[in-house]
């Protein structure tokens, strides 16, 4: 994968594992996506929503909740024996099984994370969170309209409130395959379920400028940095949308933060070489 891609990928992760969003429970209705979700319901609270049980699901939760605090910090190998230790107590602990399928994602062992993420969903098989993580995994292995319709399972069940992330997810997996109209489309849904996200709307702004669209992105990225820091990737893609727009003042605006901000980024190396596409 691309350094554009691995990035994100690095943001999405990490969030699933230590805790899910209390909601209520939406009206249900279509898939926003194009394709029919992995799994028709009837949907239940995620599973990071609902406390163990007593006995040996209580226990293998421990493992699991200390397994994906060491994830969350990178050690990987202690994360991957805390949940060992968690399925030797309860073999069929889904959360358990969700975080050794992230695990082997980190290790690069995709054999195992697939099958690790199966098991999740065989047990749950309506978990957003689960259909989420196996979408992005599925997106990796170029299996694009599998992991569509896992990300429409993640956003179709009324209890999730992080509906967000699927849909940045199927933004990133479309762009990812040069789809920039469809992957527009859902980073687009993603800024409706969450206004607040800021990856879903710079990438609104770079499906915008990849599709020729450099109006739009210019005017995206100025509403971006209105409301959030900026960083090298959204002032190098804002030089470049200022520079296709003939904008010279909003080009060396942000050619100077590259310089005087982000001196050491790849972005402002690009920029120094003169390689803006």
């Amino acid at each position: 994968m691309t350094r554009e891609m691995t990035a994100p990928l690095r943001w999405i992760i990490p969030v699933f594992i230590l805790a899910g969003c209390a909601a209520s429970p939406g009206p249900s209705g279509t898939s926003p996506y194009d394709v029919a979700p992995s799994y028709s319901g009837p949907y239940s609270r995620p599973l990071s929503d609902v406390p163990p049980a007593d006995g040996a699901e209580s226990k293998a939760h421990g493992y699991f909740s200390l397994g994906a605090g060491y994830f969350s910090t990178g050690r990987t190998q202690i994360a991957l024996d805390e949940a060992r230790k968690a399925l030797q107590v309860d073999s069929g602990h889904a959360p358990t099984h969700h975080l050794m399928g992230l695990i082997y994602v980190e290790l690069g062992q995709d054999a195992q994370a697939g099958e690790a993420f199966r098991r999740a969903l065989s047990a749950a098989p309506g978990d957003p969170d689960f259909n989420n993580s196996y979408g992005w995994f599925l997106c990796r292995q170029k299996r694009v309209a599998e992991a569509m319709s896992h990300f429409a399972t993640a956003a179709a069940n009324p209890y999730y409130c992080c509906k967000a992330r699927p849909y940045t997810n199927a933004g990133l997996c479309l762009m990812q395959n040069k789809d920039f109209a469809g992957a527009q489309a859902q980073f687009a849904r993603a800024l409706e379920a969450d206004p607040g996200n800021s990856e879903a709307m710079y990438r609104l702004a770079e499906t915008a400028y990849h599709r020729g669209d450099y109006r739009r992105a210019h005017d995206l990225l100025i509403q971006y940095h209105q409301r959030f820091d900026p960083s090298a990737r959204s002032a190098w893609l804002g030089a470049r949308a200022a520079r296709r727009l003939g904008e010279r003042h909003a080009e060396t605006s942000y050619t100077e933060q590259l310089r005087g901000r982000f001196g050491d980024s790849p972005e402002n190396a690009l920029m120094m070489q003169g390689k803006y596409e």
